[in-house]
């Protein structure tokens, strides 16, 4: 599903990602730790096509049969789009639109039909418990909610991968757990891959794999 291979990223002479090697499953559920600065988050963005590597010679990133690095910057856009889904920390929700309003955004963006994006959305706020909340806006909403209608704009164009980046970082400890279960209950039910960013340690011990980072790579 994906295939990374001899991954830099420098930041002015700040050499954050030196040289890492990566593949992961289709299906798969992996968790990337380390402490700050090891270079997780980079890693991630990258892997999500939000940010490019330094291309050498033997750079390659591949994700699900694409050739990543050789894309220009519209036909990615159309493919991180269709194929990948995104939860972050801070679930980055719009206040002015509603539950629904927001876990359509996706689709709208690749001019899916209005209809069928919202019946697709009212299916996965149900399936999430919020049926009853798809006419609230975030900041009527709890925390927990809001990353569950995140969780759902992720879902909306039913992608291959799902990359999240300290996705229970806000959440209290029963919405944290309640939060992880519907990972894996997602997994099994859509045969997502999902890659995460987490510090925290029953979430990453939880994955199918976990991957170590020390000093921008990872550990053998």
């Amino acid at each position: 599903m994906i295939t990374a291979k001899n991954i830099h990223k420098y930041y002015d002479q700040l050499h954050v990602l030196k040289g890492v090697d990566l593949h992961i499953n289709k299906g798969e559920i992996v968790s990337i730790v380390g402490s700050s600065g090891a270079g997780k988050t980079t890693l991630l963005q990258i892997l999500g096509t939000l940010d490019s590597p330094k291309k050498e010679s033997s750079t390659s990133l591949t994700i699900n049969g694409k050739d990543i690095l050789k894309m220009n910057d519209k036909t990615l856009s159309e493919f991180r789009n269709l194929h990948l889904g995104f939860i972050f920390q801070f679930h980055n929700l719009l206040p002015e639109f509603t539950a629904l309003e927001n876990v359509c955004i996706p689709a709208y963006i690749a001019k899916k039909d209005k209809k069928a994006s919202e019946t697709e959305a009212k299916k996965l706020l149900d399936y999430l418990g919020l049926s009853h909340r798809i006419q609230h806006k975030p900041g009527e909403l709890s925390g927990g909610e809001q990353q569950r209608v995140a969780v759902a704009r992720a879902l909306i164009n039913k992608p291959a991968v799902i990359f999240a980046d300290e996705p229970s970082g806000n959440l209290d400890t029963a919405s944290a757990e309640n939060l992880h279960q519907l990972f894996f209950k997602l997994r099994d039910e859509f045969g997502q891959t999902f890659v995460i960013v987490t510090h925290n340690q029953d979430l990453a011990n939880m994955a199918d794999r976990k991957l170590v980072m020390v000093d921008g790579l990872i550990q053998p």
